[in-house]
């Protein structure tokens, strides 16, 4: 697997992508074949210093000269890459021993990342609204989708901050096939998103959102959308069938208003009535926050899909945030350092990258040690990847112990410098700071 994934970055590979994207170039030391090696193994560091490159690789170059290299290379090329080594990869998100009951699983959820404070980016993402202008950094949204079995990531899509994670999950669907699930918390469990999933021929299975009334009692009233009677407290859903004292099929009803990231047209095109299954269970383990969990999945039938089995895979689903926490905190995504919005998405194509070559080592060093690839450590499969020379072979990695309800706390132990946040402009604090000496 290590091989077909080293196919897809050979340099003639490379080259092709550049001829697809339209993109020439003249020979010289930084050509796309060097950058984008340089811009992997930067990453690979910690997403060090551009002047640190030139004495991890030995030649000579500039970091300003590396910069403008990065600049010049499309887009378009590393998307191009991406596909490519997802594509590599397809064998271990198809293999059959990875399957939730037969079906291929994905994991969805969003999260943000911290940019440098440039007047492009601003304009391109927004920063939080609590914060003074020129006092915080731009702020983007990231969606990614992960295969459940592997943890590899099929798709990374960004938008500004004021935007909601729901509008962009349609853009993850052209990675899934028919009888795929996809499993997300309740940003997902929304009237539009299943509807849209249906017709494609997948399965979601979502937290209910908080909004939404659930009411488990046979024949319950509800209430009718348009209609003019009081039916505060009611759920808007229609009952169908009980499967068992919390678990029903009902019919939802469409939204009167648009949901927020559909046109008109698309809002117009989904069903009066959404046929969906909602099953509460309890959560019974010491630590946890929540002592009961409602989900909403198109899985309808109760034998081939039991409540029970379908808990135990929204749980699996929180891995998700592992999986995010490898490339915000482990790799360094979590703040990225380019100015520009092209730079930034660039950034975050090659982070995926190196994230899913980490992961194919994982894959590897799994199957040669009898465990599953979450139970390999993934800081060591990337020291070694980031350190190993080519053509060394796998070495026994890290095998992480089963911890299936550690319970930690959350808070810092470590305290943080007694320095006030900024909530001025840099510019008046230093005025401020230059009449406090010119006073006697």
């Amino acid at each position: 697997m290590r091989a077909d994934l080293a196919t897809a970055l050979t340099p003639a590979t490379i080259r092709r992508a550049c001829a697809t994207a339209g993109h020439t170039w003249r020979d010289r030391v930084l050509d796309p074949v060097a950058t984008i090696h340089l811009f992997i193994l930067q990453v690979l560091h910690g997403n060090t210093a551009c002047a640190h490159l030139p004495r991890l690789t030995g030649r000579t170059f500039t970091a300003s000269a590396y910069c403008q290299a990065r600049s010049r290379l499309p887009l378009g090329v590393l998307q191009d890459l991406l596909a490519r080594v997802v594509e590599a990869v397809r064998p271990l998100v198809d293999d059959p021993d990875g399957r939730w009951r037969g079906l291929r699983t994905f994991f969805i959820d969003g999260s943000r990342v911290s940019m440098p404070d440039t007047p492009p980016l601003q304009a391109a993402f927004g920063q939080p609204t609590n914060q003074a202008l020129g006092c915080g950094f731009p702020v983007a949204r990231v969606l990614v989708l992960f295969h459940a079995g592997t943890g590899l990531l099929l798709k990374l899509l960004t938008a500004p901050l004021r935007s909601h994670e729901v509008a962009q999950a349609g853009g993850t669907h052209d990675a899934l096939q028919p009888g795929d699930v996809l499993v997300g918390d309740r940003a997902f469990g929304t009237f539009a998103h299943p509807a849209v999933l249906i017709p494609r021929g997948l399965h979601g299975v979502f937290r209910n959102h908080q909004n939404r009334i659930v009411d488990f009692r046979p024949r319950r009233p509800h209430a009718v959308p348009g209609s003019h009677l009081g039916h505060a407290g009611r759920p808007r859903s229609r009952w169908v069938r009980t499967l068992s004292p919390s678990d029903q099929r009902v019919d939802w009803y469409r939204p009167q208003s648009r949901p927020h990231g559909l046109t008109t047209e698309q809002y117009g095109a989904l069903p009066r009535l959404l046929r969906i299954r909602e099953l509460a269970y309890r959560v019974n383990r010491p630590g946890f926050r929540v002592r009961s969990v409602t989900l909403v999945t198109t899985l309808l039938d109760p034998v081939t899909y039991p409540a029970d089995a379908l808990a135990e895979l929204y749980r699996a689903g929180w891995g998700v945030e592992t999986d995010l926490g490898h490339l915000k905190t482990t790799l360094g995504m979590d703040v990225l350092t380019c100015a520009t919005e092209p730079g930034v998405l660039k950034e975050l194509m090659v982070f995926a990258l190196v994230y899913n070559l980490v992961c194919v080592v994982m894959c590897e060093a799994g199957h040669r040690q009898g465990v599953s690839p979450e139970r390999i450590s993934f800081v060591d499969a990337l020291r070694w990847l980031s350190s190993a020379p080519p053509g060394t072979p796998l070495p026994r990695l890290v095998i992480n112990p089963v911890r299936p309800d550690r319970i930690e706390p959350r808070c810092q132990k470590r305290r943080a410098k007694k320095y006030p946040y900024m909530i001025r402009p840099r510019a008046e604090l230093r005025r401020r700071v230059r009449d406090q000496q010119l006073t006697p």
